[in-house]
């Protein structure tokens, strides 16, 4: 793949570093659903790994975007999958960080702090980087 195809390096290491937090987050929910305050009962094990399925499958997506050499659209997709980290916040709409355990804690902000990394770096890949058409 020509260089000028590729994403840069960074992009990559805030993917896998996003994928990391987004699953260590996703399955410390999975595991303790019982214990996350105010948790919807039609929500259990099985539909939170559905849910982590369904985000990482957009930043599959970006990948082959990528290898197929489509810088923009990868970037783009990648900003998307990074932007989900922004749902763990949502827990905090059902009860007070107070309320939840470190644990819970920690895996939220990780997912969050990761993703919005990883959409900052791809907005600004997309904003700054682009060769203007001329």
């Amino acid at each position: 793949m020509r260089r000028s195809m590729m994403l840069p390096a960074h992009i990559w290491w805030l993917t896998l570093l996003y994928c990391a937090a987004s699953l260590l987050h996703f399955t410390h929910n999975a595991e303790y659903i019982a214990f996350y305050p105010n948790m919807p009962a039609w929500l259990t094990r099985d539909t939170v790994y559905l849910a982590w399925l369904a985000v990482t499958s957009v930043g599959a997506v970006a990948a082959a975007f990528a290898f197929a050499g489509w810088r923009v659209a990868a970037a783009a997709a990648l900003a998307l999958y990074g932007c989900f980290g922004l749902d763990g916040l949502g827990h905090y709409a059902l009860a007070l960080c107070s309320q939840h355990t470190l644990a819970m804690n920690f895996t939220i902000w990780f997912e969050v702090t990761a993703g919005v990394m990883l959409a900052a770096a791809c907005t600004r890949f997309l904003t700054h980087e682009q060769p203007s058409a001329a």
